[in-house]
């Protein structure tokens, strides 16, 4: 066997892979179909394996196709990340970050962290991402994030993360609402209330921490609403459709018509923490990795 595989070859199984049509794929790649047909034939050949299943009508993954799906978009975004590292090499100081949020970590420490990112990278190019945390960990096992603040109770297997924040929740209440700090006295006298907070889809673990608020003030609440955005939950408190209870860091950076109340007396507390995957490798991140240990030890 003459032919050895080159990085077209893969580039061909993976259009193929994706579009499951020989002819489609074909067109994507400007070749023609039975060129295509030919270069899958060498590889198959050479690993002596099948990767496609054909038929009249089909065309789908064996299992060692699917295997080598997965290796095969985890080489080209190697070699993506590789371009843009060569290129900022060559740009000097230049850096990029793709960093995944959610709404409280603004509030809280992320801000300060790019101001000084910022402050010593001024060519730094930043992505920054809102997400919800389980959108935030697919990203990053999947290596399109390269840092994640999340609230999680537990670190996913495959990333390594550190605690950057733990705080006390706040309860969010309309502007002119009796209860207000000087005069509350517990949760319980709220009951009959209903809430407005962050869904699971925001985080099923945070959700459930929440959750044991209530039960430790000895009551089940009416949810009304739940949604994974802060300043929704803000403005459904301020038309008067309910109260929440949120992380007290929210109440930095909203101009929302509501009033906060301190719910620092009960145990539970919520932590902010930073994710990354450690197979991510690039100048980047041991930078950030700095500066937010820098930050969180001030």
């Amino acid at each position: 066997m003459s032919y050895q595989l080159e990085l077209r070859h893969f580039s061909y199984f993976q259009v193929l892979a994706e579009e499951l049509h020989f002819r489609r794929a074909a067109e994507r790649l400007f070749i023609s179909q039975p060129g295509l047909t030919r270069q899958i034939k060498q590889m198959e050949e050479i690993y002596g394996v099948s990767l496609f299943e054909r038929g009249t009508r089909f065309v789908r993954l064996t299992a060692a196709g699917v295997y080598l799906k997965k290796e095969v978009d985890t080489l080209f975004h190697n070699l993506e990340r590789v371009e843009q590292e060569l290129k900022a090499i060559a740009d000097h100081d230049a850096l990029s970050l793709r960093l995944g949020f959610i709404g409280s970590a603004v509030q809280s420490i992320l801000a300060q962290l790019l101001i000084t990112l910022k402050h010593e990278h001024p060519r730094v190019e930043v992505d920054l991402q809102e997400l919800s945390n389980e959108a935030q960990v697919t990203k990053l096992l999947k290596e399109e994030l390269d840092f994640g603040f999340v609230r999680i109770d537990a670190i996913p297997k495959g990333l390594t993360g550190i605690p950057v924040l733990t705080e006390h929740f706040s309860l969010v209440v309309p502007y002119a609402y009796p209860t207000q700090q000087d005069n509350f006295t517990t949760l319980l006298a709220l009951q009959e209330e209903p809430f407005i907070l962050f869904s699971k889809d925001y985080s099923h673990s945070y959700f459930d921490l929440v959750m044991s608020i209530f039960k430790d003030a000895g009551f089940q609440p009416h949810v009304a609403l739940r949604t994974v955005n802060a300043l929704t939950i803000f403005n459904m408190v301020e038309q008067g459709l309910g109260v929440a209870i949120v992380p007290a860091s929210l109440k930095k950076g909203y101009t929302t018509q509501v009033k906060f109340i301190d719910l620092d007396q009960i145990p539970q507390r919520t932590t902010l923490s930073l994710l990354w995957n450690p197979k991510v490798k690039q100048r980047g991140i041991n930078v950030f990795l700095d500066i937010v240990q820098k930050e969180i030890h001030a």
